[in-house]
């Protein structure tokens, strides 16, 4: 089942495991259950530490297996098998239970220790979806570390029949103790601060005790992270702040236009931005939400925590996130049918009939993907013609289960109560009001920078976007910006990082002058 590649990877890492690993499987004679006892098979022959037992009379899920340390009571379970992005969530538990440390850090390791109280986590998934992982592996680690947290990993469309009762159409969908406790990407520290209600308060008054920076970097993307690697060269003190580390990169799945990379996924390139940063004396603040910016010789950067941040310079790299429909019943139906992700949740769609609202090359490389997998996908663009690359249009018109209306203007999402079941629009060439039935609509109509948090202190654009000249300044002296979330044309990664780097050198320049002598000043402008 495991080519000689993975083979030799995987042997390489299990070479790591320093204490006996069980693994415990709970099969039948299904289909699933034999390529499951195949693998673990395979698996369970590459080391001595780790062995290999059935047993299918304990109650759970079939096919599924257990990860134990021996003599140790870890909660790690897998149901499903985890190959495509979840086969890294499988080594890690095998290392970790076998005693390799996980790279964490000492006092999160505690906070994990510390939690008081019964977790049983379900998370449900699908092996195509490229943010899943992330959570799957955040809980694993939490199970494994305190033995009063168990978790499941659930391949949802093996269990689909758990995924109809549970009504789940959005991965990765986590049940804490039987009830719903998130959905979508969330990395370990943000699980522990739904856990921990006090860590905000805590994060509040740590970050507010901090020095002033030089450079304060707000957000994480590859405008920030660039920013933050070009200041920090230059030996100022740098900071980033950021909800998420990484951005709308991380939601991105092919990534082939970075140049000298001929293709990558964006986990990969966000892991990659932050090793790059890790390398420099960066103070990297993630989870952490600015609320307004205050001008003047210190900057101050408030946080919806409580907490605020000071700095002589501030870039603002807060980015861009998905534009929404704004029609009746898209909130009430969001993860209930109306999904953002197609690489994520189409899996959960297989055989069904759904939209995708977008002509662009989002839109229409969803609706490529999405054919593969789903009975019928009906694209809808409010103009009169496809935006996208001729490439992809030649590639959509050729799907057989593809229809695409144009100059459709959707105007209300539809439901029975619990999940979608069809939308409406009004055809614009005779006024008519359209409906489809359907149980899924996938939003891809462009980006919304974020920048609710300035309005008001920083010039915008009607569009929203923050003003910037040649150099990423803004209207207020001190405060630059970079990428998705300025007037910049062109919201691609690669200028979101030339851009972020041109902040920073603008940004250092502006230190430089404002700390300078008058007479140096002048020497410097001469």
């Amino acid at each position: 089942m495991l080519d000689a590649t993975i083979k030799a990877q995987l042997q390489a890492y299990l070479g790591k495991v320093t204490s006996p690993v069980e693994i415990t499987a709970s099969l039948d004679n299904s289909e699933k259950s034999v390529e499951m006892r195949e693998m673990l098979q395979e698996i369970a022959s590459m080391s001595s530490l780790l062995s290999l037992t059935e047993r299918n009379d304990d109650g759970q899920r079939i096919p599924s297996f257990a990860v134990n340390r021996k003599g140790s009571d870890m909660g790690v379970r897998f149901a499903g098998i985890p190959m495509g992005h979840e086969f890294t969530s499988l080594v890690l538990a095998l290392l970790w239970a076998g005693g390799h440390p996980p790279k964490v850090e000492a006092d999160v390791i505690e906070q994990i220790r510390q939690l008081d109280g019964d977790y049983l986590f379900e998370s449900y998934i699908s092996l195509s979806c490229h943010n899943c992982p992330e959570v799957v592996q955040a809980l694993n680690l939490m199970a494994i570390i305190n033995p009063r947290i168990r978790h499941v990993m659930i391949d949802g469309q093996l269990f689909q029949d758990e995924v109809n009762e549970r009504q789940i159409m959005a991965v990765p969908t986590v049940f804490l103790n039987g009830q719903n406790f998130g959905q979508g990407r969330m990395d370990l520290e943000e699980i522990l601060a739904k856990l921990d209600t006090g860590a905000a308060a805590r994060d509040a008054i740590k970050l507010s005790n901090k020095d002033v920076f030089d450079l304060l970097v707000v957000g994480g993307g590859p405008a920030g992270a660039s920013a933050a690697i070009y200041a920090a060269r230059k030996g100022i003190r740098t900071g980033v702040v950021a909800e998420r580390f990484g951005g709308q990169v991380l939601d991105t799945l092919g990534i082939e236009n970075f140049i000298s990379v001929k293709e990558t996924e964006g986990p990969k390139l966000v892991a990659a931005l932050e090793q790059h940063v890790k390398e420099y004396d960066v103070d990297v603040m993630n989870l952490q939400r600015a609320s307004a910016i205050v001008p003047g010789d210190i900057i101050e950067v408030k946080l919806e925590n409580g907490g605020s941040l000071k700095a002589r310079t501030v870039i603002v790299a807060t980015g861009a996130r998905w534009r929404e429909l704004n029609v009746p019943g898209e909130q009430e139906y969001r993860n209930k049918g109306v999904a953002y992700c197609p690489h994520c949740d189409g899996p959960l769609f297989k055989g069904k009939r759904v939209s995708v609202v977008g002509g662009g090359n989002s839109g229409v490389e969803a609706a490529i993907d999405l054919a593969g997998i789903v009975g019928h996908v009906t694209l809808l663009e409010y103009d009169a013609i496809l935006r996208a690359d001729e490439v992809l249009q030649r590639k959509l018109r050729s799907l057989p289960n593809v229809t695409v209306i144009t100059q459709a203007q959707t105007t209300e999402v539809t439901g029975d109560g619990k999940k979608v079941n069809g939308m409406r629009y009004i055809d614009r060439k005779t006024g008519e009001t359209k409906t489809i039935e359907l149980e899924g609509i996938f939003v891809q109509i462009g980006l919304l920078p974020n920048t609710d948090f300035i309005k008001g202190t920083i010039a915008l654009s009607k569009r929203g976007e923050i003003e910037v000249d040649a150099r990423g300044q803004t209207s207020v002296p001190g405060v630059f910006a970079a990428g998705d979330v300025t007037t910049v044309p062109y919201k691609q990664i690669i200028i979101a990082m030339g851009e972020g780097s041109k902040a920073a050198l603008s940004a250092f320049d502006h230190l430089i002058r404002s700390s300078a002598p008058v007479e140096e000043e002048q020497k410097i402008a001469a």
